[in-house]
């Protein structure tokens, strides 16, 4: 965001920043050594960024790391299934006997409908 403020010791037809000018007049002045460390601190800054931005222009990496994330999910996903159809199965074992029961009456019932319909 420029502004066309000129400062008096800016030559003509000079923008100044408005952030920057009032970052700048809130300091006042520093000593070597806090530039120094401000210099090293905007460096390391500087430096996580392109990190960052050449980490998201890697597409082949992140293409990778995606595939790799989809793997796991699968992989997990594959053992609560087991998991599962194991416990089902050992319910099923459980309550064998029911079941059973249950199935010859449903087995009864539709052989009853039907022949009770073939009849009519």
């Amino acid at each position: 965001m420029t502004h066309d403020v000129r400062r008096a010791d800016s030559p003509a037809g000079a923008h100044v920043d408005a952030r920057a000018e009032s970052a700048l007049a809130g300091r006042g002045a520093k000593g070597p050594d806090e530039l120094r460390r401000e210099i090293e601190r905007t460096r390391h800054e500087l430096g996580d960024t392109v990190e960052e931005l050449a980490g998201k222009m890697d597409v082949k990496g992140r293409a990778k790391a995606r595939a790799d994330a989809l793997r796991d999910r699968a992989g997990a996903m594959t053992v609560q299934m087991r998991s599962s159809a194991a416990h089902a199965g050992e319910a099923g074992m459980r309550h064998r006997k029911p079941m059973i029961i249950a199935g010859a009456v449903v087995a009864a019932v539709v052989g009853a409908v039907m022949v009770q319909r073939h009849r009519c």
